[in-house]
């Protein structure tokens, strides 16, 4: 094996390893930053010693004893509990005796615990919605701050100060690393879904920048959900919103056509959609349903549900998704779901049953400085033969579009108007 692809494999193995890694180590150490630095160093000590070595038999095991031994050095320089340090030494002690199999097996025991534990520090409501989500693709995602950085288009400082002053909150506010009881469970799981859904949307259509998907983003927020959905296998709404996601990437070969332009999905073609992911996603909505209520995930799921199962767009169910959209304002109310219903009640009622609905939230100024609510008033405008009127909300919304290909598809809708 080359120097590079051993450089590769053991950075394919810190992208898998890392997660766990980290929350054994901050179940030990409970403190976040001083976990990820120790977990760090196991892996310079392995880039260090597998090219003379050849990397072992069970490199993960490897990666484990070594961080430990790190910790335990850790604990003793800072005098903490001698009690405690007696018991990490013996259970290390005791990891050295069983043959390397059997380390991971021990340690199988409580990573579900630890990891749902990480999940739970890096999404906690202490800290800004930017910062949950560029601590947890750190920790849980195992990207490197720089890959973070280019995901969500920020200057590398930024995104480093950003984790930085994350962790230094945690400490300070001496975050405990333990999974919520009951009565502040819903509230915290609240905060780990946003972020997860935070990543994959961003990822499914990029808010700034040139490129209309982040397709690495989707991935990481697919797999943070279904490590999720593992641990939490009661919480329907867990299975909701993985559902949701794997509906929604099921789309992605079909969003973009041959000159990376964006495709509308009543004009994507559906023989490009994942069957898979779609059955993936058919397969979590049906958990999600049979343990609990239906929340706002589960029911976006059912709506991304409806447009699967029409093979043409033609035969999508619209009566069918303007009722969920309604069941989902009552649940929660925003102006981004009624303008979503209002875009559905077009399909199902007609366009003008739907510029009603969007003008009263033009009247609401709610979504003043949002795009999409001028692009859709401009193609309910544009359904009705008011192309005039169409043009200039096109042109207004391409003037709010962040996003450079979503700024050029309205420019050209708007010219499209005559």
């Amino acid at each position: 094996m080359t120097s590079t692809d051993l450089q590769r494999r053991i950075e394919a193995l810190w992208r898998i390893e890392s997660p766990r890694l980290i929350a054994v180590l901050a179940r030990m150490l409970r403190d976040v930053g001083v976990a990820e630095e120790l977990a760090q160093d196991a892996l310079v000590a392995a880039m260090e010693s597998w090219p003379q070595t050849g990397v072992p038999d069970n490199p993960a095991a490897w990666l484990t004893t070594t961080a430990k031994r790190r910790a335990i050095d850790h604990l003793r320089r800072q005098k903490l509990l001698e009690r405690k340090h007696a018991q990490l030494g013996y259970e290390l002690e005791s990891e050295q005796e069983q043959r390397t199999a059997d380390i991971e097996d021990a340690m199988d025991d409580e990573i579900g615990d630890d990891l749902l534990r990480l999940m739970f520090v890096a999404c906690h409501p202490v800290l800004s919605t930017d910062a949950r989500a560029a601590l947890t693709l750190r920790l849980l995602g195992g990207l490197t701050t720089s890959e973070i950085a280019r995901a969500f288009l920020q200057p590398e400082p930024t995104i480093a100060q950003r984790i930085v002053r994350a962790k230094r909150q945690l400490a300070e506010k001496k975050v405990a690393f333990e999974v919520p009881r009951a009565a502040e469970l819903g509230e915290r799981l609240a905060s780990v879904l946003e972020v997860i859904y935070l990543i994959f949307n961003e990822g499914y259509t990029a808010t700034t920048g040139d490129d209309w998907m982040r397709p690495g983003l989707c991935e990481d927020a697919l797999r943070l959900g279904r490590v999720l959905a593992g641990l939490m296998p009661t919480e329907a709404e867990v299975h909701g919103l993985v559902a949701l996601m794997e509906i929604q990437a099921s789309r992605a070969r079909a969003r973009i056509d041959a000159g990376g332009n964006p495709v509308l999905l009543l004009e994507q073609n559906r023989s490009l959609w994942d069957r898979l992911l779609i059955q993936r996603g058919f397969d979590a909505l049906e958990r999600a349903i049979k343990v609990g209520p239906a929340g706002p995930y589960t029911l976006q799921a059912m709506i991304a549900a409806c447009h699967a199962r029409a093979l043409a767009a033609e035969l999508t169910d619209w009566p069918r998704i303007a009722a969920l959209y309604a069941t989902l304002s009552q649940l929660t109310p925003s102006p981004v779901i009624e303008l979503n219903r209002a875009v559905a009640v077009s399909m199902a009622f007609g366009a003008q049953a739907g510029l009603d609905l969007v003008d009263a939230l033009v009247k609401a100024s709610a979504l003043d400085n949002y795009h999409l609510l001028p692009s859709v008033r401009g193609d309910l405008l544009n359904r009705l033969g008011r192309v005039d009127e169409a043009r200039d909300e096109f042109l207004r919304a391409a003037a709010l579009a962040g996003n450079a290909c979503e700024h050029g598809l309205l420019l050209k809708r708007a010219a499209a108007c005559g």
